[in-house]
């Protein structure tokens, strides 16, 4: 399960996720569609636990992927288009 609470993702002035707030729960397939610049990439980097959240709560798993980085990645399965 992946768990979006009010998540924020700043790259100094540049807010690439704005107060994402959603849930993806186990055994589903999870797809990140939208234009470029979207912040798809800034939310998958997150969920990889490779780039913290500036702001708000992430659970991937049950874990926190600021201190559980290794565990986490070790569960994922992470199919870009290219």
């Amino acid at each position: 399960m992946i768990e979006f609470e009010s998540v924020t993702k700043t790259y100094g002035t540049q807010r690439a996720v704005d107060a994402l707030t959603f849930t993806a729960p186990a055994g589903r397939i999870t797809g990140f569609l939208g234009p470029n610049g979207a912040g798809k990439s800034s939310t998958m980097r997150m969920v990889a636990a490779v780039s913290p959240p500036t702001a708000g709560q992430l659970r991937i798993f049950g874990l926190d992927p600021t201190r559980d980085g290794p565990a986490i990645r070790a569960q994922l399965g992470v199919v870009p288009q290219k």
